[in-house]
C-alpha cells in the first residue's frame, strides 16, 4: 500500500510540473489538422509557387498517424469523425505544393478503407457540421486530382444525411441567428453560394478573423487579400507554431477552468489544492471586476458555457459569487430565443447551466428559472428522434444528461461519480466549435488518467481494509450478533466513507469513528424499539444523560 501511495505522489509531482509550470496554455490545446491544412494552402503573395506558412506544411508531414489519417483517436482507440475532413484537407495541401506523395497515398488508402465504415457504424446520422464540411473537402480533393470514390450504397443509405447539404444551406441563408453561423464555414461553402468580398469584409472581427476560425480566415484571405486577415494568421502562427488550434484566440480563463473541472471530476482535487485555489482566486477577481455589457449573439453560447462552469466551481470552493454571473441570459429575450432555437447544438452549454444550479440557495429565483429553462431543453434534446451533433459524436454524453436529470446531485456519491468520469473521460471537452468538439490534450494524457485510476483503487483498498477492521470491532463487541435488531455494520461504514470521500484524506480516523458511532446508535435505537423493558430503557436514558 505504501508503494502505491508513493507512486501516486510521484505522478502528482510529474503532472504538477507539466500542467502548472507551463505558462503557455496554448501548448495544452490539441492542434487541429484541418485548420493547419488550410493555412498550409495559402500561397505566398510574393512567391505564389511557395506556401506562405511552410511551417504548417512541415507539421502535416510530421503529424500523420501510422494508420494514414490526420487527427485524433476517441476514448476507445477509434479515429474520430473529424479525421475524415482533416485528412482530405491535409492531402489537398500536400498535393497543391507537390510534396508528401507517400503521405497522400497513405491518406487515400485510409479514406477509401475507413470513411464509409466509420460513418455508417459510428456516426449515422452524421453531425450537421460534417454534412457541410465533408462534401466540400471531397470536392476540393477532386479539384486537385484526388478522386474520392464512395460506393453507390453509401450514397443512397449512409450518405443520405450528407446529401442534405444543399438543404442545410438553403434553410440557413436567411437565418442570421443560426449557431454556428453559416459564414463560419466560409471555406466549405459551395460554388453556387455567392458570397462577395464585401460580405467577407463585413463579417471580419476586430482581430481580422472570421468568427475566430483559422480555416475560414485562411480562405477569407485567399479570396479578399485583406491585410487584417494575414495579420491575424501571422499572430496565430507566432503563438502556435506546432499546429494551430481550431479557434484563436482561446479564452485562457476557460482553459484554466477546464483544467480545474477535470481534476475535480476525476477525484484529484485533494492532490492539487494550492493550484486549484490559485486559479479560482484569479478567476474570482476577474468576475468581481467584470462590467456588464452587450454580448454578440454568436458568441453567447461560448460565454454562457464558461460563466456557468465558473459559477459552479467558484461556489463549490467557497467563493461568494452572484447568480447574475451566468443568469444574465434570462433577462434578454433575443438570447433566450437564440438558445431555444439552437438547443440541439447547445446541449453541453445547457448541461453546464443545469449543473451550476445545483448550488442554489433558498430565494435565488434566477437560479430556479435557469434550472427550469435548461432542464426543459435538455429533456427535449434527449427525446429527439434524430440525435444531434453532441449525442452522435459522444454517445456517452446522452447517458450523462440522463443521469443529471434523473438523479439529483445531492443524492449522488462523489466516489462513484469519479469512477464514472474516469470511464467516460473522452467526453470531457472544452467547447464545441464549428467542426465538432475540441479539448485540452493535457486532460486526456495517460499520466492523468493513470493517476485518477490509481488514486481510486488506492482509496478502495483503504476502504476495504477499514471495513474489515470495523466488522471485526463489531463482532468482538458482540454488536453484530446480539439477537435482535438490524445488522448494519457494512451499511454504516459505506455511508461514512461515501459521504466523506471528497473531504477527507486517504488515511483518516474520522471515517472509522463515524461508522462506529452510527453502529452504536443503530443498536441503541433497535434496543429501544424492540428489546428493552421499560426499566432498562429508563436506566439507559439516565446513563446517557
Amino acid at each position: 500500500m505504501e508503494l502505491s501511495q508513493s507512486s501516486i505522489q510521484a505522478l502528482v509531482q510529474k503532472i504538477k510540473k507539466e500542467m502548472f509550470s507551463n505558462t503557455d496554455l496554448y501548448s495544452f490545446v490539441s492542434p487541429s489538422a484541418y485548420d493547419t491544412a488550410w493555412l498550409a494552402m495559402i500561397p505566398d503573395p510574393h512567391q505564389p509557387d511557395r506556401p506562405m506558412f511552410a511551417e504548417c506544411l512541415d507539421w502535416m508531414l510530421n503529424s500523420q498517424r501510422e494508420e494514414g489519417f490526420w487527427g485524433e483517436f476517441d476514448g476507445y482507440g477509434v479515429p474520430t469523425i473529424d479525421c475524415l475532413p482533416a485528412t482530405l484537407a491535409c492531402m489537398v495541401a500536400l498535393k497543391r505544393w507537390n510534396v508528401g506523395a507517400k503521405s497522400i497515398d497513405k491518406g487515400m488508402a485510409f479514406i477509401h478503407a475507413n470513411a464509409e465504415k466509420l460513418l455508417e457504424e459510428k456516426y449515422n446520422p452524421c453531425p450537421r457540421w460534417f454534412a457541410i464540411v465533408f462534401p466540400a473537402m471531397v470536392e476540393l480533393a477532386g479539384s486537385v486530382g484526388l478522386e474520392i470514390i464512395l460506393s453507390d450504397g453509401f450514397k443512397s443509405n449512409g450518405g443520405k444525411n450528407i446529401s442534405t447539404r444543399g438543404c442545410k444551406f438553403s434553410t440557413q441563408l436567411v437565418d442570421k441567428y443560426h449557431y454556428p453561423p453559416l459564414i463560419s464555414y466560409l471555406e466549405a461553402l459551395p460554388s453556387w453560394y455567392d458570397i462577395s468580398r464585401e460580405d467577407i469584409v463585413k463579417h471580419l472581427s476586430d482581430d481580422g478573423s472570421i468568427f475566430q476560425s483559422p480555416s475560414a480566415t485562411a480562405h477569407a484571405f485567399m479570396v479578399s487579400g485583406k491585410e487584417e486577415c494575414v495579420a491575424y494568421l501571422q499572430s496565430l502562427l507566432q503563438r502556435c507554431p506546432a499546429g494551430v488550434p481550431p479557434i484563436y484566440p482561446m479564452d485562457e480563463e476557460l482553459v484554466k477552468l477546464s483544467m480545474v473541472n477535470q481534476l475535480q471530476r476525476l477525484g484529484l482535487a485533494q492532490q492539487f489544492v494550492e493550484e486549484i485555489d490559485e486559479i479560482l482566486s484569479v478567476v474570482h477577481r476577474s468576475y468581481m471586476n467584470r462590467e456588464r455589457g452587450a454580448r454578440q449573439i454568436n458568441f453567447v453560447p461560448a460565454q454562457l458555457y464558461k460563466d456557468s462552469l465558473a459559477f459552479r466551481l467558484l461556489r463549490m470552493h467557497g467563493h461568494s459569487v452572484s447568480p447574475w454571473s451566468f443568469c444574465w441570459f434570462l433577462h434578454q429575450e433575443d438570447i433566450k430565443d437564440h438558445i431555444k432555437n439552437n438547443s440541439e447544438h447547445l446541449s453541453s452549454v445547457l448541461l453546464n447551466v443545469y449543473r451550476a444550479t445545483d448550488l442554489m440557495f433558498s430565494g435565488e429565483y434566477d437560479l430556479e428559472e435557469a434550472r427550469s429553462f435548461s432542464r426543459n431543453l435538455l429533456e427535449k434534446s434527449i427525446s429527439l428522434r434524430h440525435l444531434h451533433d453532441n449525442l452522435v459524436v459522444f454517445p456517452n454524453f446522452r447517458r450523462m444528461i440522463e443521469q443529471e436529470l434523473s438523479l439529483p446531485w445531492t443524492a449522488r456519491l462523489d466516489h462513484l461519480d469519479h469512477r464514472k468520469w474516469i470511464e467516460v473521460n473522452e467526453i470531457d471537452t472544452l467547447w464545441m466549435g464549428k467542426a465538432s468538439f475540441y479539448g485540452l490534450s493535457c486532460l486526456h494524457e495517460d499520466d492523468l488518467i493513470r493517476l485518477a485510476t490509481e488514486n481510486y483503487k488506492f482509496r478502495q483498498s483503504i476502504y476495504n481494509k477499514e471495513l474489515v477492521e470495523v466488522t471485526r470491532w463489531s463482532k468482538d463487541l458482540g454488536l453484530s450478533n446480539m439477537g435482535f435488531g438490524r445488522e448494519k455494520t457494512t451499511y454504516c461504514y459505506f455511508a461514512s466513507a461515501a459521504a466523506s470521500s471528497s473531504q477527507l484524506p486517504h488515511h483518516s480516523e474520522v471515517r472509522l469513528v463515524v461508522a462506529k458511532v452510527a453502529i452504536l446508535i443503530t443498536v441503541a435505537d433497535d434496543f429501544f424499539d424492540m428489546q428493552g423493558s421499560l426499566d432498562e430503557l429508563e436506566s439507559l436514558t439516565e446513563a446517557v444523560r
